[in-house]
């Protein structure tokens, strides 16, 4: 760790081994910036509690979008609590004013804050079930009595008095098909696809430069490789969407308050009017014919009209889903359409709601049946792609709040967002020529907490993806 970090551990309670599920650890499953949060508001309020994570590091999931910066800057960044454990340790803030990367957003927040906790947070530590010591989904009689029995890939196994599910969904990308099936072939064009994010002017650009690139979708996750593709000479570009127009991508341009999200737009639509990237609307991916090197992606419409592209790489900008296959053995109220709770869907329904109008929400729209067994984060909105990091935030405080028997503060859910831009238009310029333009990722993983302005959401719902 570099000097600005300060001390690497602080001292909390230690883990207590017991087998009455109230002196059990909460287990919190994820070690990305929502996971730490909820660890972050555990300690503070001296709760024992375990962090798994499935991947090498804190924050496993950001580092494959290292390359990407974010819409908002780091003062909207960074828990409340995390900050306040970081700064008792001696830990020196980022420039708040400064829009970071994902592998920034590691090093100098996620990874210090791991650090703080030592061995509660267990990298390698992949959950492949959760259930009840001693109870299938069917029994009821002495339930909420049992503690929740955590199994590992590796076959370890762990109790816990609560679940905070954080592992989000970025292991579980959409598929290309737009029926929501995959298409057919698919599984067959193998290495000639990836999803959202590659790096496509480091790691990855032998992979792309050159080669005529098919990217599908129409969120930030697109929109971000779409402007990277357009920086390789000789690399032809298709772009792909349902839609019949590129309006809602191209965002709220220079009304937008962020300006570095509204310049993605506003450059995004550039490329399209020059000719650099070709736009194809009406779009709907139903099969891939793999031909060697090559892959023909036809789309057939609702009406069955269609129309073929053929393409080197596809980028399959598309998406996320939930995967709540771990915890097929608790009573879990899903929303039938979105994957969320059934209490929360109607809350974030993209149908309804770009990211800037969802409203706070905490432990009362989280909950389940399965009484102790929380999802926060990404994860926690299914399918819809209006999440905001600080709502993340928000939900962490919550849940700890009501797992500590704070029902008071449980109740009290606000989000304090400013009414206007977080960042001045010469400061996302003046970024942007020393590092770049700011980009963003689908779904709104890391994106600002804040709605867009004036130009309201019938213009974009453009931080959502």
């Amino acid at each position: 760790m570099s000097g600005c970090c300060g001390p690497t551990a602080v001292e909390l309670e230690p883990s207590r081994q017991a087998t009455q599920p109230g002196d059990l650890p909460i287990v919190v499953i994820g070690a990305g910036p929502v996971g730490l949060a909820a660890a972050a508001h555990l300690a503070e309020r001296g709760l024992d509690f375990v962090v798994l994570e499935a991947g090498k590091r804190a924050g496993a999931s950001v580092a494959r979008w290292g390359h990407v910066r974010v819409f908002s800057p780091w003062k909207y960044d960074i828990d409340a609590a995390a900050r306040r454990l970081l700064e008792a340790g001696g830990w020196n803030a980022p420039d708040a004013e400064w829009l970071p990367t994902g592998a920034e957003l590691i090093d100098d927040y996620l990874a210090p804050l791991a650090e703080l906790f030592g061995d509660r947070v267990r990298t390698g530590a992949k959950v492949s079930a959760i259930s009840r010591l001693g109870y299938d989904r069917v029994r009821t009689a002495g339930r909420e009595q049992a503690p929740f029995l955590i199994r590992l890939a590796d076959g370890g196994e762990l109790h816990a008095r609560a679940v905070i599910d954080a592992s989000g969904t970025y292991a579980t990308p959409s598929v290309l098909g737009a029926s929501g099936l995959p298409a057919r072939g698919e599984a067959d064009a193998g290495e000639l696809v990836d999803h959202a994010l590659p790096d496509v002017l480091g790691a990855d650009r032998d992979r792309y430069a050159g080669k005529h690139v098919l990217v599908v979708g129409a969120g930030h996750s697109a929109a971000t490789t779409l402007l990277a593709l357009a920086q390789l000479e000789d690399t032809p570009i298709t772009w792909a969407i349902r839609a019949g127009s590129a309006a809602r991508a191209y965002g709220g341009g220079e009304a937008d308050a962020l300006p570095a999200r509204g310049a993605l737009g506003t450059r995004l639509h550039a490329h399209v009017t020059s000719g650099r990237i070709r736009l194809i609307t009406g779009f709907f991916t139903h099969a891939l014919e793999r031909d060697a090197e090559q892959v023909r992606v036809i789309s057939r419409d609702p009406s069955g009209a269609e129309q073929s592209v053929t393409a080197d790489r596809i980028v399959a900008a598309t998406g996320y889903r939930p995967d709540h296959t771990i915890a097929g053995e608790l009573r879990l109220d899903l929303d039938p359409i979105l994957g969320s709770t059934r209490a929360l869907a109607p809350l974030i329904d993209p149908n309804a709601h770009s990211c800037g109008t969802v409203p706070a929400h905490g432990a009362a729209e989280l909950a389940h049946p399965e009484d102790g067994y929380y999802a926060i984060g990404v994860k926690s909105y299914g399918r819809a792609p209006t999440f905001l990091l600080a709502t993340g935030y928000e939900q962490a405080r919550s849940v700890v709040a009501a797992l500590a028997g704070d029902w008071e503060a449980a109740r009290d859910v606000r989000l304090d967002l400013p009414e206007t831009g977080v960042c001045s238009s010469g400061l996302a310029e003046a970024q942007e020529q020393r590092v770049g333009l700011a980009t963003g990722i689908s779904g709104g993983l890391l994106g600002t907490p804040l709605p867009l302005a004036t130009a309201g959401a019938s213009q974009g719902g453009g931080c959502c993806g």
